[in-house]
């Protein structure tokens, strides 16, 4: 009961900040709804006044929220700023849309997950315990952001080989590469638990009576699977929330009338009732999933899954250590040697009679649309990003510090729950798009890990031997902090934020893909995607060479993880 309390104490802390966003925002939406529907008539005093009388904007922030929560009770979600028409109708068709993509993003990734783990199923079956094969490659395909895969399969299977559509909605064909884009990399994580925890089941002592009683491979194989799925369920929970925020950018991409596409837009456009009404709809789908899938947990659960006595699951069988970290110096090398070449190189300079020119000695990596060398921007673009997710990280690592001491349990399972996507959504709406609205996006809710570790490793401290024997001898609560709490809990939560820059990065690079990040004509890997994916036909080095460096990004956060982690065991005989 505790526990549901504090989830919904923090579900509703989101729905209230969602419902004040008129009144949050550092824009007048009286000028944003004369600008869309009266652009003949001037900003006057009484012309901005008289907008707010009629939109309910005059009032305070709890009128502005209670008139918003009183039309979700009606069934009213307000009307549109730009487009002045219910905005009801356009939500429900977009839903429609975005269930749709989902649904046939999640049958991808359970049976991407099921080949993965599909050699370990036939020969645990036949009592060889083997471990992953899925490896290091899963991994790294499990760390790429949605976006960054639909804009290489855009580029290479629609533009270049033509076997799908680009764009667009509604025939079977257009719904393959957005689906895999979003799938794909789901996929590819729940490959990997699946993988992890077969070999478990397959040790357990109902699966070797069950061998040893000649029972076909194919039924134990099938109870494993079943065996192992409680503990699965909550990932594939929040898999479906990660689905929401990569729905965002696929959307956009492929031009598909959903809830994400909708969102973004109405962000950009500053339509704020558009886009309180999309982000709800996208929290309360993420909110579903997880708690259709501790439902299902609890379905599951019985008598026979709830042995104590398990044993300890095989760990993925990954590269050793020292390759690990030998790919990842040679990823970093060839990432600082790209960096440093490009800072030579002036990113803004415009030769417009060298626009889309392919590599060159003059330029390595070609142009762009606007005759800017790719080498330079992508150079900058590093260095930009590298100094805003060091910056975001430092950040994260305070909150999660703080955070974690004070056990905001409840708050920090929301947050860990939310994707970056959706706040960047909704500090866009509050400040506009730009750069620092993308950091605060990312920092919004790239803490919730780090505070969830300190928390867990405070306990530790806490009920250590050492403690109690320096409580017995007098020691204050400072002495007590700074000698025996601080040095086990902050060494490994800063080498834990120190491993999620990377993926902060990423995180930044997808807002800014999606226009919410830094603004042009500045250099940013995602927004240098967005800007070249027109052009992708004539000139796919524009579009290669940034997704390249965002692989790359992703390859080095998985691998420098894997190599920095514990010893892997060695596999068995």
């Amino acid at each position: 009961m505790k526990y549901l309390a504090g989830r919904i104490g923090a579900l509703l802390a989101v729905v209230v900040v969602i419902g004040l966003l008129p009144w949050l925002t550092r824009t007048d939406p009286a000028r944003t709804i004369l600008h869309a529907r009266y652009a003949d008539r001037a900003p006057t005093p009484e012309t901005l006044a008289a907008i707010r009388a009629e939109t309910g904007l005059d009032g305070g922030p709890w009128q502005v929220l209670g008139d918003w929560l009183g039309g979700l009770f009606r069934g009213d979600l307000g009307e549109s700023w730009v487009s002045g028409q219910p905005v009801g109708p356009d939500v429900t068709a977009a839903l429609g849309n975005s269930l749709t993509l989902m649904a046939v993003s999640l049958a991808v990734a359970v049976l991407l997950a099921l080949a993965l783990s599909a050699p370990t199923l036939r020969r645990g079956a036949a009592r060889r315990i083997v471990r992953v094969r899925a490896g290091a490659g899963a991994a790294v395909l499990a760390a790429l952001p949605e976006f960054l895969l639909a804009a290489v399969l855009a580029t290479v299977l629609a533009v270049h080989l033509g076997w799908f559509p680009a764009l667009g909605w509604g025939a079977p064909d257009q719904l393959v590469l957005p689906a895999l884009a979003m799938g794909v990399p789901a996929g590819a994580l729940l490959g990997r638990l699946l993988d992890d925890a077969l070999p478990g089941a397959f040790a357990e002592p109902w699966a070797r009576a069950a061998a040893a009683s000649g029972l076909p491979g194919r039924v134990i194989a099938r109870h494993a699977l079943r065996r192992t799925l409680p503990g699965l369920l909550p990932q594939l929970g929040l898999v479906a929330v990660g689905l929401t925020g990569g729905a965002v950018a696929v959307e956009t991409l492929y031009a598909i009338p959903g809830l994400g596409g909708t969102a973004l837009a109405a962000a950009l456009a500053q339509d704020l009732p558009v886009l309180q009404a999309t982000v709800l709809v996208l929290l309360l789908l993420g909110v579903a999933a997880g708690l259709a899938s501790r439902l299902a947990v609890r379905a599951l659960l019985g008598p026979a899954l709830t042995d104590r006595a398990l044993p300890a699951l095989v760990a993925p069988r990954l590269p050793g250590r020292r390759a690990l970290a030998v790919a990842a110096l040679v990823l970093g090398g060839l990432l600082v040697a790209v960096t440093v070449a490009g800072l030579l190189r002036d990113p803004l300079h415009v030769d417009t009679a060298a626009r889309l020119a392919g590599p060159s000695a003059a330029h390595p990596l070609g142009t762009d649309h606007l005759g800017r060398d790719v080498l330079a921007r992508l150079g900058h673009g590093a260095a930009r990003t590298a100094l805003a997710a060091v910056a975001v990280g430092a950040v994260t690592l305070l909150l999660g510090l703080l955070l974690g001491a004070v056990r905001a349990g409840a708050l920090t399972e929301t947050a860990n729950a939310l994707p970056a996507v959706l706040a960047g959504l909704v500090v866009a709406g509050i400040a506009g798009p730009g750069p620092w609205g993308a950091a605060a996006a990312v920092a919004a809710v790239a803490w919730a890990p780090l505070a969830a570790h300190t928390a867990a490793l405070h306990a530790q401290e806490k009920a250590a031997p050492h403690l109690t024997a320096a409580v017995a001898l007098g020691a204050d609560r400072a002495h007590l902090l700074r000698r025996h709490i601080l040095p086990g809990v902050l060494p490994p939560v800063a080498r834990h934020a120190l491993l999620r820059v990377p993926a902060i990065a990423l995180a930044l690079a997808s807002l800014g893909f999606l226009g919410l990040g830094t603004r042009a004509p500045a250099p940013e890997w995602g927004r240098m995607l967005s800007e070249n994916m027109p052009y992708a036909e004539r000139a796919p080095w524009a579009v290669l060479a940034p997704a390249a460096a965002l692989a790359v990004l992703g390859a080095l956060a998985v691998l420098t993880s894997a190599a920095v982690r514990g010893r892997t065991p060695a596999g068995p005989k």
